[in-house]
């Protein structure tokens, strides 16, 4: 890495682009400078208050109201609003010469070539020599922008492409003009991976790049094959989206939501600036592209897309789909395929490619026309767009979503296979394929020594990806390293002295099996290791405990099991927080119920950026019952001070509890109390996160860890809270904000929380607290409510309210 710091970036358009990407380097933690140009008329009301033209207010109007409008979006820009505080505002006009005391210029306006040339022109008589300043076009030649300008200038340019939105894809695209420094490039290929949490690919300077020229291929790719194969749009969508490891978007979905104007933007830029492109041909606009283009049908941003929202007599609202053979609305109509009922019971998406090509309907024809199509045309991309194949998955992976890159789904398939697929629909691949086949190798990727590598052209053997140091891949690492095993969990050995247990549950659900696994990992980790991390590198880290068990315990009135399945979760979670080792928990995406608690017992947490930690046992009629209700109420009495403010604070986590609130980051779970700030820590890049953690906990071994003593001091104020809460539910039930039912389930979490009824403030153990709880718990497990709920969930997939 190089001695050059990010501390200040300017960045020149405050569009929805250009303040998605002002929120990121906000959420990093860099002082940002957004500037837009000065509105040329008075709306009215400036009008109305007598402002002019030159008042500040309004020549800052512009790049205020965007900014305004990009923090009020969903899902936000920013991990916490409060990190807004880092960004400053201005105009071209009035602010550019702030330019001068930036180590980054980004330019993020409007597509097109002119204007940008312009922005450069200004900006290069305040720019100081040395200064990073890139592009954001997701198009437009690299070479074109920086001609005229100084060698300095030409010398630290080049594209760096975000994808929008800037803080949730994590494709990040670096694009060298014709006389960028390596030094540069290099740079920012770290930074990209380092700071700013992304998949950093440098890209080749040729039209839309790697990720929107493999994209919108494969979207119009299927807006053809939609006519061909007389498939409606949501059998397009069941077909391209989860099922093959994609977004819930889909592909239509993805359209509405992205805009029909700007996939054809690129569409049509691809078919003017690739005239040798082979499949030349895919990139002309269907008949019923162009006439929604004429319609102005193009998406949410215009209220209809191929799909559009409307509210029925009865107030209700209703997705209707577009028919593409009459370009009228309807009714959805919902789509099955018996191929697709093949793979329900295939978890793992990469196994699930082999079924669906040979599938004899509809949805085999389609899968097979589709991946043959993708994989001849990515073979032929090599190297126009990439030397390399694993950037064009990787910039697949991070930019669409995809959970496969093109090649990776080749190879699930067979690069024999998939080779004897294209002959039949008449492709070719490109002839480097067959000289690989020839030359014995026999897929595109392979792993040894915990490593991944890739097949390289020019060469004609496997090379290692490069930049895998930083990261421990648990795919790579399973079966070679494994030390233990069941049915909920594999542990691995991470190296170093230090294990890892890694949920195997569907949805990474806790039970009995991933409990057993857990209380392993410590025995083996305190007898043979010095360290201990929980994480795995799946959707979720967990969801919560396995409702599906209690249900049944509870409605079989099971209840001396259902009292020992309950401690036994309790005691795992204490294990947690009382071994001899230091115990890690790496939680990422959903961090759900029991998946919360077991963070709240480890003795740090490592998270992504990305974790939405929540302990939502409400949803379903019950308190948290493996030591979160117990964790919170000792976390409020480690705030409490003197005074009345012991009661204020013990509300609001008692509030975090009761509304089930769920954090939209990992730095909003420290707004929460979920995460301690001075001891938690947040990753940005995800794919980092099981070697931080592992860091972490050789860190904490290595200092002298010695196992905690268990809390005998936890202060809990009885009767003077207990009666604040009850009042406080019995008012919020009098006028119908919470149910009767409700107003039961806040009660028992109030008791718990106030350590019962003891007439006055005094100090008990966690155990204490923990045999509240769980008693709590099992009572409002006889509850016929709670078994509503609990069913209603299991069946419909989300909490019922009553």
């Amino acid at each position: 890495m190089s001695k050059r710091r990010i501390k200040k970036i300017a960045i020149i358009g405050s569009g929805i682009m250009g303040s998605g990407i002002a929120c990121h380097f906000a959420n990093i933690g860099v002082d940002v400078l957004l500037l837009d140009i000065v509105p040329r008329e008075l709306n009215d009301k400036e009008k109305a208050k007598g402002l002019t033209l030159e008042d500040k207010v309004v020549r800052n109007r512009l790049v205020n109201d965007a900014l305004t409008a990009s923090l009020k979006s969903k899902p936000s820009p920013i991990y916490s609003q409060a990190f807004a505080s880092r960004i400053t505002t201005g105009n071209i006009e009035d602010d550019i010469a702030k330019v001068a005391d930036v180590d980054w210029i980004m330019e993020v306006v409007v597509e097109r070539l002119d204007i940008k040339q312009q922005v450069f022109e200004k900006l290069e008589k305040y720019r100081k020599p040395g200064t990073l300043i890139t592009s954001n076009t997701s198009g437009i030649p690299i070479h074109f922008m920086s001609e005229g300008r100084s060698d300095d200038f030409q010398k630290h340019f080049c594209g760096t492409h975000f994808f929008n939105p800037a803080r949730y894809l994590k494709l990040f695209e670096i694009i060298p003009g014709p006389k960028t420094d390596q030094a540069v490039l290099d740079f920012l290929n770290e930074y990209g991976e380092k700071f700013l949490g992304k998949t950093s690919v440098i890209a080749k300077d040729t039209p839309a790049f790697i990720g929107n020229r493999i994209g919108i291929f494969s979207i119009q790719s299927l807006f053809h094959a939609v006519k061909d194969l007389d498939l409606t749009i949501e059998e397009v969508d069941k077909l391209s989206g989860p099922v093959i490891g994609r977004p819930k978007s889909a592909t239509f979905r993805t359209v509405d939501v992205v805009g029909l104007d700007t996939l054809v933007h690129v569409a049509n830029g691809i078919r003017e600036n690739c005239p040798k492109d082979e499949r030349l041909e895919l990139f002309e606009l269907p008949d019923f592209i162009n006439t929604m283009m004429e319609n102005k049908w193009l998406g949410s941003k215009t209220g209809q897309g191929f799909y559009k929202k409307v509210r029925k007599e009865d107030g209700s609202s209703e997705i209707l789909s577009l028919d593409l053979n009459t370009l009228e609305y309807r009714a959805s109509k919902k789509a099955k395929f018996a191929t697709l009922e093949l793979t329900k019971t295939i978890d793992k998406v990469v196994d699930r490619f082999k079924i669906l090509i040979k599938g004899k309907d509809k949805a085999g024809e389609f899968y097979r026309k589709s991946f043959t199509a993708l994989f001849a045309y990515v073979s032929n991309r090599i190297p126009e767009i990439s030397d390399e194949l694993y950037k064009i998955d990787d910039a697949m992976k991070a930019g669409f979503g995809w959970e496969h890159g093109p090649f990776q789904i080749w190879d699930a398939i067979g690069v024999e296979k998939g080779i004897e697929l294209m002959k039949a629909e008449g492709l070719e691949p490109a002839a480097w394929v067959n000289d690989m086949v020839a030359s014995s190798n026999t897929s595109f990727y392979t792993v040894k020594d915990g490593a991944s590598y890739f097949y390289d052209i020019p060469s004609k053997k496997q090379t290692k990806i490069p930049g895998q140091d930083s990261f421990i891949i648990l795919d790579n690492i399973r079966k070679t390293n494994e030390v233990f095993k069941n049915s909920g969990v594999v542990i691995e050995d991470l190296g170093d002295g230090i294990l890892n247990c890694e949920f195997q549950s569907k949805m990474n659900t806790i039970g009995g099996d991933v409990l057993a696994g857990l209380n392993k990992a410590i025995d083996l980790a305190e007898k043979d290791f010095a360290g201990l991390v929980v994480g795995n590198q799946s959707a979720n880290f967990s969801v919560g405990a396995n409702i599906g068990m209690i249900f049944m315990m509870a409605a079989e009135q099971e209840y001396d099991e259902l009292n020992m399945a309950i401690k036994y979760f309790q005691d795992t979670m204490m294990r947690m927080r009382y071994s001899s080792i230091p115990t890690i928990s790496a939680p990422h995406s959903m961090a759900l119920g029991g998946g919360c608690e077991l963070s709240l017992h480890a003795d740090k947490v490592v998270a992504a950026a990305e974790t939405y930690m929540g302990l939502v046992e409400f949803g379903v009629g019950v308190i948290p019952g493996g030591g979160g209700s117990k964790e919170m109420a000792l976390r409020a009495q480690d705030l409490f001070h003197k005074g009345d403010v012991q009661l204020n604070i013990l509300q609001e986590y008692f509030l975090t509890i009761g509304m089930a609130k769920v954090s939209t980051s990992a730095y909003e779970a420290f707004d929460l109390g979920l995460l301690q700030k001075g001891k938690d820590v947040v990753v940005v890049n995800k794919d980092r996160q099981i070697a931080v953690a592992k860091q972490h906990a050789m860190l904490m071994a290595n200092s002298g860890y010695t196992q905690p003593v268990k809390r005998d001091d936890v202060l809990v104020l009885g009767k003077q809270a207990l009666g604040m809460f009850m009042v406080g539910t019995d008012s919020m039930e009098d006028s119908n904000y919470i149910s009767e039912h409700d107003m039961k389930i806040a009660n028992k979490l109030a008791y718990v929380m106030a350590g019962g009824d003891l007439s006055e403030p005094t100090k008990v153990t966690e155990q204490y607290l923990l045999d509240l709880e769980r008693e709590a718990f099992l009572s409002l497990c006889t509850e016929r409510k709670t078994l509503e709920r609990i069913q209603h969930m299991l069946t419909k997939g989300k909490p019922l309210r009553n």
